[in-house]
């Protein structure tokens, strides 16, 4: 008995031990809220990336978020004012594939029922597009790189993605990405609701080294998943 207590001592120490050290490696809070005035829109700017040169998962697709002083901040948790319109960028500067689950394909949860396709640079060359979309299709977006999805929340918007063809010296290398590297840009606006912790995802399979690219980047924070702390 004294031997299996001390198993069960032993295992719980050190599952607190892992537990206490993956909490506290997770990156800290890009703050959105601090500062803000009541009634006010907040301006995001995230981007999607095929691969990191530092983190835990490297190399590994990730976002990365643009802080208020401008600098690009390796981090999934974002902190944003309470009922409060958020007016989001987004650039996406992955390839993608053909969706696997085509309700994934719906725009849903933010304002105005639709995103905005802004404009792509393809082999260099920028293309305007302005296109308001609300479902994707071949037509609009044969390649899909990732999401953002808030399911709490309803949200989901799946980002363009380039094409696998795209001739290496104009993809991305290491993130965080520039504007002269091949890329998407998606602009869209959602609203938060009241104070809370709400979960996002990328719900576009990933994690290519994992079972059904589910796993890795997929489900750690930092890379393909976070949380939006929403505060008063």
């Amino acid at each position: 008995m004294a031997i299996a207590i001390g198993l069960v001592v032993a295992f719980g120490a050190g599952a607190f031990t892992i537990a206490a050290n993956l909490l506290l490696a997770s990156p800290s809070y890009v703050n959105y809220a601090a500062g803000h005035v009541a009634g006010a829109p907040v301006n995001m700017t995230i981007q999607a990336d095929p691969t990191t040169g530092f983190g835990t998962l490297a190399p590994s697709v990730t976002y990365m978020a643009m802080a208020p002083d401008g600098k690009w901040v390796h981090s999934t948790l974002w902190q944003l004012p309470a009922n409060s319109v958020i007016h989001v960028k987004a650039y996406e500067y992955d390839s993608g594939d053909a969706f696997r689950n085509q309700f994934k394909s719906q725009v849903t949860g933010v304002i105005g029922g639709h995103i905005d396709l802004v404009s792509t640079k393809i082999n260099g060359k920028v293309t305007t597009l302005n296109q308001s979309v609300n479902l994707y299709n071949s037509n609009v977006a044969p390649y899909v790189g990732h999401s953002f999805s808030v399911p709490s929340l309803n949200i989901n918007v799946p980002l363009k993605g380039l094409s696998p063809a795209t001739p290496v010296n104009f993809l991305c290398a290491a993130a965080p990405c520039a504007p002269t590297n091949d890329h998407t840009l998606t602009t869209f606006s959602f609203k938060t609701r009241g104070p809370g912790l709400y979960r996002w995802q990328c719900f576009i399979p990933c994690g290519y080294s994992y079972f059904d690219g589910q796993g890795g980047p997929m489900s750690t924070i930092g890379y393909m998943t976070g949380f939006l702390r929403v505060v008063n």
